[in-house]
């Protein structure tokens, strides 16, 4: 099984749909742009969001297993994926890339 880069690519902010639709929240995400997480298989990298993860874990465990091709040539680079977390208030893009480095 191979390990998967997980980097933080960008950070969006809507204020508009949060101002009409959000309940205030004072702490709502630790991701900075730039991070990088090392995924081993299904585990959680330390520090990583718990609710990106959710959403990104069954693309890295594919990754991590072999997967290529996502969605028949969606990716220039076929071992990888963009993915953004489920967040549509302050949605966070991820970059996955298979590592060479076995778990």
């Amino acid at each position: 099984m191979k390990k998967v880069r997980i980097t933080v690519m960008r950070k969006a902010l809507y204020p508009d749909l949060m101002e009409k639709y959000e309940n205030p929240i004072e702490h709502a995400c630790d991701m900075v742009e730039g991070s990088v997480y090392i995924a081993e298989g299904w585990q959680r990298p330390e520090g990583f969001c718990e609710s990106a993860w959710e959403t990104l874990s069954p693309f890295v465990l594919a990754l991590s297993h072999g997967a290529e091709n996502f969605y028949d040539g969606w990716m220039k680079n076929p071992r990888s994926a963009m993915l953004s977390c489920n967040d549509g208030f302050r949605p966070v893009s991820f970059l996955l890339e298979t590592m060479e480095e076995e778990v």
